[in-house]
């Protein structure tokens, strides 16, 4: 249980940092988010609504009194990484990396979320 605990934390906090870092890319430097939505084909107004809700996504993965919005938010990210996987590899810019690993720490915090709340 103990290990499960720490695969849990680990892979959570790790996709927060990801995600916090993406939220401020979001919010500190639009000009370079703003010409990489374009460059998707996606509109630039989505750009501050998307870090708010990555934001609140991470608000309902850690806290434990939300179990239905925690599966939504869990949910939500599992789209949202595909997506951004698929958008980078159809533009071929070689950043699909980051939705990967972002999935992987997504997938693992579910898993052990799971096996620790049982």
């Amino acid at each position: 249980m103990k290990r499960d605990k720490i695969i849990y934390y680990t892979a959570t906090g790790l996709l927060t940092a990801l995600m916090l870092f993406s939220v401020s890319m979001y919010l500190f430097n639009n000009d370079e988010i703003s010409t990489m939505f374009k460059g998707f084909g996606y509109p630039t107004y989505i750009i501050y609504p998307y870090a708010i809700a990555k934001l609140l996504g991470l608000f309902a993965i850690w806290n434990p009194n939300f179990k239905t919005i925690k599966e939504w938010a869990y949910a939500g990210f599992f789209f949202a990484f595909i997506l951004a996987f698929f958008a980078h590899y159809m533009i071929g810019d070689g950043e699909q990396g980051g939705a990967v690993v972002a999935m992987i720490l997504l997938v693992l915090s579910y898993i052990f979320n799971k096996r620790t709340n049982k």
